[in-house]
């Protein structure tokens, strides 16, 4: 039990390094930040053999330091191990880059002590063994990146953004608390572990449910979901590895709630109905939005918010392994993303004279969508001989399809009149290895969770209402975008696209609820200090 407490020493690891310079005196900024740098690689190492120890030794939870249920543990299982290994590599990337990025900036000693802090509390986050210390960690992380997102107090605008997102993480900070005493007094106990043995046996009763509720209500504001997205928006402000680190890595906390209690969530039917519904709104919305922005920045910010709205719909759908799979592929992503969307421009901007453009029909269009789903029956049988696919819950098979939908768009490209044969059969060879890559990286995910997710429940009727919902919207979506350059030169379509480019106006409203319009820069100040 007490090996299994080695995962600590990774963020006690960067809270020293943190300290460092305020113990060490006369240690310049950038000697700090390469410290730094050093810390979050030992980090990294520190994960990589909590895997190994996983491996050798198995899932358990670690020795209680502290009281009464009240102090720090570790739960060692494949999913604390997945978020440590990832949190670590991409925060080892983000303090690496960041030392470049802000070298001769007059605060990049406060900026290093922040991000090394907000690393740290993450980390004892995807960690935690009991309520208690999920608790304090989840707070923990939103006010050190709050401590980021101000590192330019004299913008207005980043005063702005960061009033609201501190608004909407206390009624976070206050759902999530709750959730803690509810699930601590109806199972007698704190350790985690505990709690999702006893819900798994369907014990917990009303308190449970509404446990459950709280825990939606804490992800569904943590991870930007309509229609408190928009202080991920007006983020842009702060440094780009802040940007880097919130988008791949912080705003994923709602979604790893959901997962790491999803014995409890499982309790509740009806919550996940409406994670669906939510989720699956604020995706179509934050992909719709996203077409319409001028700037990478603000495109990618909308791309998180509908990757989340996606990754919550998932948690709804009851595909937890799914759900963490999406996690770790949107946070490698949007790091890349972000921390290479200076140099994408630039690339932009050297080509002279783009190539021709290949719009397809709408016959173009259909033999792409059933295309598409040929291709992903097809190897979903083939899959199905050998790795057993057969028994897929029908959710699963439905997302599938929904993510396919995307591969329809790419299809539909090559299938365009003016398309040259080549640029056909590459999207076709692109279409099968996609999904060939997804189905297998699906089964991979519920295997190595299996034993630690609970199973996705068998339909009924509100599962396979949702599924048809999830399909048709989807499905319209995909078609309004595979058809855009054939009706976007409409006049209606042309002032849909001014109301999409603003965000169908959420965000005014918020701003006019919270008063963030009115707020002076030395109000903010005082707030922020």
């Amino acid at each position: 039990m007490l090996l299994n407490a080695l995962p600590l020493l990774a963020p006690i690891i960067l809270l020293g390094a943190a300290f460092a310079p305020r113990w060490l005196h006369g240690l310049s900024a950038q000697k700090g930040a390469m410290l730094a740098e050093g810390a979050a690689l030992a980090a990294v190492a520190v994960a990589g053999l909590s895997a190994v120890l996983l491996a050798t030794s198995g899932s358990g939870d670690s020795f209680l330091f502290g009281l009464s249920g009240i102090g720090f543990s570790v739960r060692l299982d494949i999913i604390s191990v997945v978020m440590l290994l990832l949190v670590t590599f991409i925060g080892w990337v983000v303090v690496r880059y960041a030392r470049t990025y802000l070298d001769g900036e007059a605060r990049q000693d406060a900026f290093t002590f922040w991000l090394l802090a907000t690393l740290a509390a993450v980390l004892l986050l995807v960690q935690s063994g009991n309520v208690a210390q999920f608790v304090f960690a989840w707070i923990a992380t939103s006010i050190c990146l709050h401590k980021l997102l101000l590192f330019y107090p004299e913008r207005v605008a980043a005063q702005r953004a960061a009033h609201k997102k501190f608004v909407i993480s206390r009624i976070s900070d206050l759902a999530i608390i709750g959730a803690a005493l509810l699930l601590a007094g109806t199972y007698g106990t704190t350790q985690i572990s505990t709690i999702l043995a006893e819900a798994e046996q369907g014990l917990g009763g009303g308190f449970a449910l509404a446990a459950a509720g709280l825990l939606a209500l804490a992800a569904i504001l943590k991870s930007a979901q309509f229609p408190t997205h928009g202080w991920l928006t007006e983020v842009m402000e702060a440094p780009t590895p802040v940007s880097a680190l919130l988008h791949a890595g912080v705003v994923n906390a709602g979604g790893f709630a959901l997962i790491r209690f999803a014995d409890v969530m499982l309790l509740s039917p009806l919550v996940l109905a409406l994670l669906v519904l939510i989720g699956g709104f604020t995706a179509l919305f934050g992909g719709l939005v996203m077409l319409t922005q001028p700037t990478v920045k603000a495109s990618l910010a909308w791309s998180t918010i509908a990757q989340m709205g996606f990754m919550i719909l998932q948690c709804g759908l009851a595909l937890f392994p799914l759900a963490l799979l999406h996690i770790v592929a949107h946070s490698l992503y949007k790091a890349h993303a972000f921390l290479s969307a200076g140099g994408a421009v630039e690339r932009v901007v050297a080509i002279r004279k783009p190539g021709p453009v290949a719009v397809p029909n709408m016959g173009a269009v259909t033999r792409a969508f059933v295309v598409a789903l040929a291709i992903y029956g097809i190897v979903y049988a083939i899959l199905g001989l050998g790795f057993d696919f057969g028994g897929k819950s029908p959710q699963a098979v439905a997302l599938g399809a929904i993510l396919i939908f995307g591969v329809a768009y790419l299809l539909a490209q090559g299938f365009a009149d003016a398309a040259p044969r080549a640029l056909t059969q590459r999207t076709a060879t692109y279409a099968a290895t996609v999904t060939l890559s997804y189905l297998v990286l699906q089964r991979a995910s519920e295997w190595l969770t299996a034993g630690t997710l609970p199973a996705t429940p068998q339909a009924g009727a509100l599962e396979w209402a949702l599924i048809l919902l999830a399909l048709i919207s989807f499905g319209l979506v995909a078609l309004a975008q595979a058809t855009l350059p054939l009706w976007s030169y409409h006049p209606a379509a042309q002032g849909l696209r001014v109301h999409l480019t603003n965000g169908l106006y959420i965000n005014a409203i918020t701003d006019r609820i919270l008063g963030g319009w009115a707020r002076t820069p030395s109000s903010d100040k005082g707030a922020a200090q």
